[in-house]
């Protein structure tokens, strides 16, 4: 018995009884917490990387602001879905195969991407590419969860989060200089010789699951997947992802458009240095689970929502050091919220009899369709109102999450039977 991630729920180990994980010190931990953390440094530069080429999509395509953020939503969309899939699949057939083929998947389209000749076949390509991405987040948690000692599965998750923030700034860094050096075409080039190396070095390091209970039957399956919204604490969860995340994305995907026009009129390459923000994020989420481990996540969620808010608020500054200190700031409200309340999601379900696979998905779901719908919203908000309009529906997301996580103080803390 242990504490994962935060006093509010107690969690057991579950499986075999003659093996209780991955424990500190152990190769078989370094190898885990490395091999997800590329994985995750890899998803995350794939899916985002197109995000600081909007405004070179827009002219290269001759298409609005508005559609070019399709290159982004789209495939978060089509993660959503996958996650639906792959998630329940993960329970059955296991966590290592799913991730495996997802990463794999994810390399051969990030190549042919880079070859795309029309706007059209991109888009096809990005709701591929989101499928198959939903591979790692369907997965990570639960896996970490099962295959480490719960005295580091905490810490373990919280590197992987701080990998996911680190694979979306590479990403962007990464497409932001190439676009100078050979446009689109050739920073899409890089992004796919990351995806292709990363799947090749998680191949080599990830350690076979050992404590994974298949879960053998549909019918059990889709009463697992109905189990998962019975629960008002779970329900509050997803809808703390799913505005947290609404907004974070609106901000990021007009703060390019911001940066390249007037007043600032910033290159591409400078532009995309303000997703240096995300090394903050990548510090702020293990914090805010050490903090958690303490305090408890009741109160860390919602404090995590004030700083978000708090950097929000300061964007709407003139000077360029406003707009980057706020986007600062923001990016560590967000990624310690979503760093306590991903793991908490997981130790809810296991404490509460759900499949933990399935749960983590839903949470993910919730997460990407937020990512969808805001980065969307963020196009026609900028077209419509500027930054002051991106502003305004960022905030209502913030309020929002804040409202829930508050919800999240007041639900029955679970305990092990």
């Amino acid at each position: 018995m242990g504490v994962v991630g935060g006093r509010d729920e107690v969690s057991e180990a579950t499986g075999p009884a003659s093996w209780e994980g991955h424990r500190g010190g152990e190769p078989g931990l370094r190898r885990a917490a490395t091999a997800v953390f590329l994985a995750g440094l890899a998803v995350f530069a794939t899916l985002y990387a197109p995000q600081a080429l909007l405004p070179e999509l827009s002219r290269s395509f001759a298409v609005s602001p508005t559609a070019s953020t399709l290159a982004i939503s789209i495939s978060t969309a089509s993660l959503a879905v996958g996650l639906l899939v792959l998630g329940p699949l993960s329970d059955r057939r296991g966590r290592t195969p799913v991730l495996h083929a997802s990463l794999a998947a994810t390399a051969v389209l990030a190549v042919l991407l880079a070859l795309t000749p029309v706007w059209e076949v991109l888009l096809v390509l990005r709701a591929l590419q989101g499928f198959a991405l939903a591979g790692l987040p369907a997965v990570a948690v639960a896996y970490l969860r099962e295959e480490l000692h719960p005295s580091v599965s905490g810490r373990a998750i919280g590197l992987y989060v701080s990998g996911t923030a680190i694979g979306g700034l590479t990403g962007r860094l990464l497409t932001g200089f190439l676009t100078e050096l050979g446009g689109w075409r050739t920073a899409l080039a890089g992004t796919a010789v990351l995806a292709v190396g990363c799947a090749v070095a998680v191949r080599v390091l990830l350690p076979p699951s050992r404590r994974f209970t298949r879960v053998p039957r549909e019918g059990r399956l889709l009463r697992q997947l109905a189990r998962g919204f019975t629960d008002p604490a779970l329900l509050a969860l997803y809808g703390v992802a799913a505005l947290l995340m609404g907004g974070f994305v609106a901000v990021y995907n007009a703060g390019t458009f911001r940066l390249e026009s007037p007043p600032y009129s910033l290159s591409p390459a400078l532009a995309s240095l303000v997703f240096l923000a995300y090394l903050l994020g990548s510090a702020s989420s293990p914090t805010a689970g050490w903090l958690a481990d303490r305090v408890g996540r009741r109160l860390v969620v919602p404090l995590s929502v004030v700083v978000m808010a708090a950097g929000l608020a300061l964007t709407l500054l003139a000077p360029l050091w406003g707009l980057v200190l706020g986007l600062c700031v923001l990016t560590i409200g967000f990624f310690a919220a979503h760093g306590v309340a991903s793991g908490w999601v997981a130790a809810r379900a296991q404490l509460g009899g759900r499949a933990v696979g399935q749960a983590a998905s839903l949470y993910s779901f919730w997460y990407y369709v937020g990512s969808s719908v805001g980065g969307t919203l963020a196009g026609r908000a900028w077209d419509g109102s500027g930054w002051p309009g991106v502003v305004v529906l960022a905030g209502a997301c913030t309020v929002g999450a804040l409202l829930l996580s508050l919800v999240l103080g007041r639900t029955r803390a679970l305990q092990p039977s």
